[in-house]
């Protein structure tokens, strides 16, 4: 009887330990989403962000390498759905769709995490942090790249910290944001490990306890001289960020009206009946242009009326050319004409549908193709075109359908639209400024606004569609991003979106003016112009690429050495 008993209180302990190192996995995916704007705080609390790895890499360094698999994948899904909460509203597979994907790639992280410590015992959690930001990088490339969840991003209020991203890019702030998390739950472990203490939720006593001895290890036994570098690289980046931020109050000035429409412009097109979808596309036509009439009278004159992404719904090219739905061909000839008394350019979000053979081979669908573009109206001629180039996996572009015919047939049932690539980077000319425009999804990589800057953008013109998320978290967490293109690069950026948030941010990253979100509105705002250039620009994310040919170089010189080891104690 004494030793089922026994027995007993070791698997209720042990039920107790998983249970409080779940409790520890869900507090750091709670933290991570708290770093990034949420519900909550929704501008985000970008001081989490330093510290949120912390009791997750706790919990995977009392366990062997499979346990840290599967913590890292209850991580990945946790946090992703907390933070990404809002791709629901997006698409019906967005969300499992996105969750799943960081569950595997959180699992796989985590393992290497502790791989690390097995190659490197005594400082594998230099290792891990290298991992993490090899893991960011890649993380963001390919089909399935995703930005969202960078951790350099939460700092995007941090105007002199981010700074650096002139140099990086993002990835040298998440470098500096990563570190804490890394040092201080090395020091953490190994003072458990030495004093053989396993925390488990008995009380607020326990709890002051494992803090005390964290503050006494951390002021006796820190590896300082890692900390002293850390503390050296933030000190050096707050005082380049402080020293590299301009005065643009004597630089010139381009003035640009932004109109925030306020409603889903997709909605019309699944109204039962024909006159319906017709009579919603003209109110929302008749929407923008008293908009656009409030902006263009006011003072300063526009150079440039913007609208945002697919803002128009009916297909202006497609419709002028073969008038096969009259209905729609009335309504376009309206949005034309008035385009034609206009003598301020307008740059128009629509689907720029084209007859191309060779890509759609289906006569009964017209040859028809399809693409997201940003058009340049002036005068009421179509003047340039730019066709979105990174198009979103899944639910705009899904390039395997002959692998995998089903989730192209489930895909479309979901009612998804596909997009066709774009090819070109288009670069709008006007008399006052040269701009380019990433449509929605593509201000989150660095890349694609380097590309354009050094094609000779002088401004960074963001059209952006919102609001089938329904939230103003989302909202702000793309804004987060949009703000490190323009301190990469430079560049002032305007953002003119359907619902929020519409704005204008400069060269340093600050907002300049900003809409209130789900409002119509416009904004009639004036940004400076800078034609200056950055280390990224010129360079693009080698940063994030030393960190992948580092982490490589790493683990094969020790995966050689730990073969080594072996074979001169078997001989």
């Amino acid at each position: 009887m004494t030793r089922i008993n026994a027995n007993t209180n070791q698997f209720r302990e042990w039920i107790k330990i998983i249970l409080f190192h779940l409790c520890l996995v869900v507090l750091s995916a709670i933290l991570f989403a708290l770093s990034f704007p949420n519900p909550v705080f929704i501008k985000g609390v970008s001081f989490l962000a330093w510290f949120s790895l912390i009791p997750i890499l706790f919990v995977i360094s009392r366990h062997n390498l499979p346990a840290c698999a599967g913590w890292g994948a209850i991580y990945g899904f946790t946090a992703y759905n907390l933070f990404n909460y809002w791709l629901g509203n997006f698409h019906p597979l967005a969300g499992a769709i996105v969750s799943g994907v960081y569950l595997v790639y959180l699992a796989a992280v985590f393992a290497l995490f502790k791989l690390a410590v097995i190659l490197f015992p005594k400082r594998g959690y230099l290792l891990q942090w290298i991992i993490w930001l090899a893991y960011e990088y890649l993380s963001t490339l390919g089909f399935l790249g995703y930005p969202y969840g960078v951790l350099g991003y939460s700092q995007w209020q941090v105007i002199p910290l981010i700074q650096i991203a002139a140099i990086t890019g993002v990835w040298g702030v998440s470098a500096l944001v990563a570190f804490p998390s890394f040092w201080i739950s090395e020091i953490i472990t190994k003072e458990f490990t030495q004093r053989h203490i396993e925390p488990s939720p008995r009380g607020t006593k326990d709890i002051k306890e494992i803090l005390k001895i964290l503050l006494e290890t951390m002021i006796k036994k820190a590896d300082r001289l890692s900390g002293i570098c850390w503390a050296a690289s933030l000190a050096l980046a707050l005082v380049f960020g402080f020293i590299n931020m301009k005065d643009f109050s004597s630089s010139p000035n381009v003035q640009i009206a932004l109109v925030q429409s306020n409603t889903d412009p997709w909605l019309a097109s699944r109204a039962q009946a024909p006159f319906l979808i017709a009579e919603g596309y003209r109110k929302d036509l008749n929407n923008l242009i008293r908009l656009s009439n409030e902006a263009l009278g006011s003072e300063p004159k526009p150079h440039l009326v913007v609208w945002p992404e697919t803002a128009f719904i009916p297909r202006i090219y497609w419709h002028s050319i073969y008038r096969d739905d009259q209905i729609s061909w009335g309504i376009v000839r309206d949005l034309l004409a008035y385009l034609l008394e206009q003598d301020v350019p307008f740059l128009i979000g629509n689907d720029d549908a084209r007859m191309d053979r060779s890509r759609n081979p289906d006569a009964g669908q017209k040859h028809r193709v399809d693409y997201n573009a940003a058009m340049l109206y002036e005068n009421g001629i179509n003047t340039a075109v730019y066709r979105k180039m990174h198009l979103v996996p899944f639910t705009e572009y899904f390039p395997f359908r002959r692998q995998f015919p089903w989730i192209y047939d489930w895909l479309v049932n979901a009612d998804t639209h596909f997009w066709e690539k774009g090819e070109e980077k288009t670069i709008f000319k006007l008399p006052e400024f040269s701009f380019a425009s990433p449509i929605c999804f593509e201000d989150s990589f660095g890349y694609i606004s380097r590309d354009f800057t050094r094609l000779g953008a002088n401004v960074l013109v963001n059209l952006s569609n919102d609001a089938w998320a329904d939230s103003l978290t989302a909202q702000y967490q793309h804004l987060s991003m949009a703000v490190f293109r323009a301190v990469e690069n430079s560049r002032s950026m305007v953002r003119s979106t359907i619902s929020g948030q519409t704005c204008a941010i400069d060269p340093n990253g600050r907002i300049i003016e900003m809409a209130p979100p789900f409002k119509e509105t416009w904004l009639n705002i004036s940004v400076p112009l800078y034609n200056g250039s950055t280390i990224y620009t010129k360079h693009g994310d080698f940063t994030g690429i030393f960190f992948v040919i580092l982490l490589v170089i790493i683990l094969i010189l020790g995966a050689l050495w730990c073969t080594i080891k072996k074979t001169m104690r078997g001989a």
